[in-house]
C-alpha cells in the first residue's frame, strides 16, 4: 500500500515512516501543507496520513481541498488530545478517521487496514486475474492455489499492476508508486524486480503474466476469455 505521511514533528515522522515500512507500506513524506496538498493531488495514494498543525496549509484544509475536487483517498488525521473541535471538525469535513498523539503504530497500521477496506469494499480486497489471486489484507499469493513468496516491494508492485489488467504503466509511475516519490528514475531496479517475480508467478516462463512493452514500461497480461 502507498501512503503520502505529512508531518512536522521530525521525531514522529522517522518513527511513523520506520514503522509502516516494517509492515510493508511504501511511505511517500513531506513536513508542510502545501507540499502535501500538491502530491495528494498529483499522485495516487491508497491512504493519507496527515497531522492537523503543519507549516503552510494544515491538515483541514487539505482535506477540504481534496474532498472539494473529488477526491475519495482514505484520510487518517493526526491530532493532539486536546484538539476535540479540531477532530469533529475533520471527520465532518470528510476525514475517514483520527488518532490521537501519542500512538503506538501498530495502531496507525490497524486503523489504515481499516479505513481501505471501507473505502474499497470487502470483495475487492481480492484480486484475481486467471489463475492468479493477491489477497490484499492478508498480504498472500496465490498461483494455481499453491502460495507465492514474495517480498514487500515484490508484493506492492504485482499488486499495483494486477489492479489494471492491460494498463501499461512506465518505469516512473512503478518507481513513484512502489518505490517512492524521490527515487533516482535512472535506476534499473524496476527491472530487476520484475524479472524476480515473473520467476515466482511464472515458473514456466511461458506466457509471462507481465508483459514488457518495448519503449514504455510494463503491464500485467489480462488473462485469455477463452482459456
Amino acid at each position: 500500500m502507498n501512503v503520502l505521511l505529512v508531518e512536522d514533528e521530525v521525531k514522529i515522522a522517522d518513527f511513523v515512516q520506520a514503522g509502516l515500512k516494517e509492515h510493508g507500506f511504501v511511505v511517500d513524506y513531506c513536513d508542510n501543507g502545501n507540499e502535501g496538498c500538491d502530491r495528494a493531488i498529483d499522485h495516487e495514494y491508497d491512504v493519507l496520513v496527515l497531522d492537523i498543525m503543519i507549516p503552510g496549509k494544515d491538515g483541514l484544509s487539505i482535506l477540504k481541498s481534496l474532498r472539494r475536487a473529488g477526491r475519495n483517498v482514505p484520510i487518517i488525521l493526526l491530532t493532539a488530545r486536546n484538539e476535540l473541535d479540531d477532530r469533529l471538525e475533520g471527520l465532518n469535513l470528510g476525514a475517514d478517521d483520527y488518532i490521537a498523539k501519542p500512538f503506538f503504530v501498530e495502531e496507525l497500521v490497524a486503523r489504515i487496514h481499516a479505513v481501505v477496506r471501507r473505502s474499497i469494499g470487502e470483495r475487492q480486497n481480492l484480486l484475481t486475474v486467471g489463475t492468479l489471486k493477491l489477497d490484499r489484507i492478508n498480504r498472500e499469493i496465490t498461483c494455481d492455489q499453491q502460495i507465492v513468496e514474495l517480498t514487500s516491494r515484490e508484493f506492492n508492485l504485482l499488486e499495483y499492476l494486477m489492479r489494471s489488467p492491460g494498463r501499461v504503466f512506465t518505469r516512473t509511475q512503478i518507481l513513484e508508486h512502489v518505490w517512492g516519490y524521490n527515487f533516482n528514475p535512472s535506476t534499473n531496479v524496476v527491472d530487476v524486480c520484475i524479472q524476480r517475480i515473473r520467476k515466482k508467478i511464472d515458473p514456466t516462463g511461458n506466457p509471462s503474466w507481465i508483459e514488457s512493452v518495448r519503449g514504455v514500461g510494463y503491464r500485467f497480461r489480462q488473462p485469455d476469455p477463452q482459456s
